[in-house]
C-alpha cells in the first residue's frame, strides 16, 4: 500500500484546564420591619451564588480513523480489517482505556469525468477511540500511525472522574460562601439581620471541557491504492 506520512509538525500536548461552574442559590433571610416595631414580619432575599474550580486535564480523548481504497470490495475490506485490527492490539498492549471501534464501512468510489459517473474501486474506512493518559499521547498516536492508523480524527482532553467530582464538591463550598457573602452585605446595608434559611437550590452545575482538535496534517498517513503495493 502507498503510504506518505509527513511530520512536518508534532502534536503540542500543553496543560490545559478544565473549569467547573456551580450556582447556589439562598432564600430566605428575616428581620423586623422598622414601620411596625411589636409585629413581626417574614421577610426573604434571594441571592445567587457562583462557584468556580480549575483543574488539570490528565487524560486525552482520541478517535483514530483507518481508510483503506481499492478496486475490489473484497481486498478493500480485508485490507482495513487488517490494519484495524493491528491497531487495536496496540491499543490494547498499551492498556488504554474505554477502547471502541465503530466498525468497518464500505462504500463505492467513483469518478466523474465528462458528466460521467465510472466505478473505480471502494473505500473502507473504520473508527477507533480510546482514552489514554496524556503524557503518553504523543508517542502513542506516532506508534498508532506506523501500525496502520491513516488519520486523527479527534483529539480532545479531560479530567479524571475522582478530581472532577472532587472540583463539584469544592465550587459548591465556593458557591455557598459567596451567596452568603452577598446576602451580608445587603442586610447590612439595609440594617436587618439574617434569618433561618427557608430553601436552598443548586443550579447550572457543569464540567467545562478544554477541546483540542485541527486536521493535524502534520501526522497523517494517506490510503493509497492496494493495487500498487502487490
Amino acid at each position: 500500500m502507498n503510504l506518505n506520512l509527513q511530520r512536518g509538525d508534532r502534536i503540542n500536548f500543553r496543560s490545559l484546564l478544565t473549569a467547573l461552574c456551580l450556582t447556589l442559590t439562598l432564600v430566605s433571610f428575616a428581620g423586623l420591619d422598622p414601620a411596625a416595631a411589636q409585629e413581626q414580619r417574614i421577610r426573604t432575599l434571594t441571592v445567587t451564588g457562583r462557584g468556580i474550580e480549575a483543574i488539570p486535564t490528565t487524560q486525552t480523548l482520541v478517535r483514530l480513523g483507518v481508510e483503506v481504497q481499492g478496486k475490489t470490495a473484497a481486498e478493500v475490506q480485508q485490507e482495513a480489517a487488517r490494519r484495524s485490527s493491528a491497531v487495536v492490539e496496540l491499543l490494547r498492549s498499551r492498556q488504554v482505556e474505554k477502547l471502541e471501534t465503530a466498525g468497518i464501512s464500505l462504500s463505492p468510489n467513483y469518478s466523474y469525468e465528462n458528466n460521467q459517473q465510472r466505478l473505480i474501486g471502494y473505500i473502507a474506512t473504520n473508527t477507533v477511540s480510546f482514552r489514554i493518559n496524556t503524557a503518553s499521547a504523543g508517542t502513542l498516536l506516532d506508534d498508532a500511525v506506523r501500525a496502520g492508523a491513516t488519520r486523527i480524527q479527534g483529539v480532545s482532553f479531560v479530567a479524571a472522574p475522582s478530581a472532577i467530582e472532587q472540583a463539584q464538591k469544592q465550587a459548591l463550598k465556593k458557591a455557598t460562601q459567596d451567596a452568603q457573602a452577598q446576602a451580608d452585605a445587603v442586610l447590612s446595608a439595609l440594617n436587618l439581620k439574617r434569618g433561618e434559611i427557608l430553601g436552598i437550590q443548586v443550579n447550572g452545575a457543569g464540567t467545562v471541557y478544554p477541546m483540542y482538535q485541527q486536521n493535524f496534517g502534520g501526522i497523517r498517513a494517506a490510503a493509497g491504492d492496494i493495487a500498487n503495493s502487490r
